[in-house]
């Protein structure tokens, strides 16, 4: 029986380690990564466009240990405390900043409030622009401090996504990813997590993203750097997989944005098969392992304490 401590580890290592395989094929298309891994990209390679080390992790595992990092300081959530921590970080000159991300935490940069940075970025960039996977990549650890207060989860899901992406398609994707990830760590099976994640998504998009997942072929998923997209490659890619490995590499198989998409099925799937099913060859080499255990350790304590 897997513990739910077990499941806690496996969400935030998984989502480095999916985060850290995809990391150095990001932007190779799917024809690129069929024919360089006709088996499957199985290994931390290291490399790509960002030059990666073997086990190193990007922008979006860096943004989710400040989430985590700041629930376990501020256990109700303190969104001046997670902008600060984003901004600290953008000053450290990271690899990467998404577009969106960037365009909100330079306004930060600039005085606006957390609260407006976001949506004057949504505003600048459109509808579309602004609609990316950077926050859906880092929401996990708000399911893990509020896996057992829905009201709590949905509404920080939104906080922590408006910093940067105010976008509703953002701020609802991040709420079913983690409606789906709470699930997963109390022990759901998949149809039912992927149930828990649709409810009171005020998004048909959102919600058809969703449904698109059960019914589309991997030829019908798309992989890039759309919200939408990296949601419904994200549980489809754990919809055709049956262990936690199997799950990572079908998501990073994908091509396009490889570590977001790795990095949120990592989340998914390391909450539903719990630590032990990580390969250790990845488990034991990423980047940040003693941290994310201790952060994990952290949002359990913490979670505990909402249980009626």
């Amino acid at each position: 029986m897997i513990t739910r401590e077990e499941r806690y580890l496996g969400c935030l290592i998984g989502l480095a380690c999916g985060d850290a395989l995809g990391g150095p094929v990001e932007f190779d298309t799917r024809q690129q990564m069929d024919a360089r891994f006709p088996d499957g990209l199985r290994e931390f390679t290291g490399g790509g466009w960002l030059h990666l080390f073997p086990g190193e992790i990007t922008d979006d595992t860096q943004m989710s240990l400040d989430v985590a990092r700041s629930l376990c300081t501020f256990p109700d959530g303190n969104m001046d405390d997670l902008a600060g921590r984003f901004l600290a970080w953008r000053n450290s000159q990271p690899k990467d900043i998404g577009n969106t991300t960037r365009d909100a935490l330079d306004r930060l940069a600039r005085g606006v409030p957390w609260n407006e940075a976001g949506e004057q970025a949504h505003q600048n960039r459109g509808p579309r622009d602004s609609a990316g996977n950077g926050a859906i990549m880092r929401c996990a650890p708000v399911a893990m401090r509020f896996r057992s207060s829905a009201v709590k989860l949905r509404d920080i899901s939104i906080d922590v996504s408006r910093i940067t992406h105010a976008n509703p398609l953002c701020t609802w994707a991040s709420v079913a990813v983690d409606q789906a990830i709470a699930a997963l760590l109390d022990g759901a099976t998949l149809p039912v997590a992927f149930e828990r994640s649709a409810t009171s998504i005020d998004s048909e998009s959102v919600l058809l993203a969703i449904s698109q997942s059960t019914t589309s072929s991997r030829d019908e998923i798309a992989s890039g750097g759309y919200v939408l997209d990296t949601l419904s490659a994200a549980f489809w890619s754990l919809r055709q997989s049956e262990s936690f490995e199997e799950a990572v590499v079908t998501a990073v198989g994908l091509g396009g944005d490889t570590d977001t998409t790795g990095a949120v099925v990592g989340a998914m799937a390391g909450a539903y098969y719990g630590l032990d099913a990580i390969p250790a060859r990845w488990r034991d080499r990423v980047q940040y392992r003693d941290e994310l255990t201790e952060l994990a350790h952290c949002l359990h304590r913490h979670s505990e304490t909402d249980r009626p």
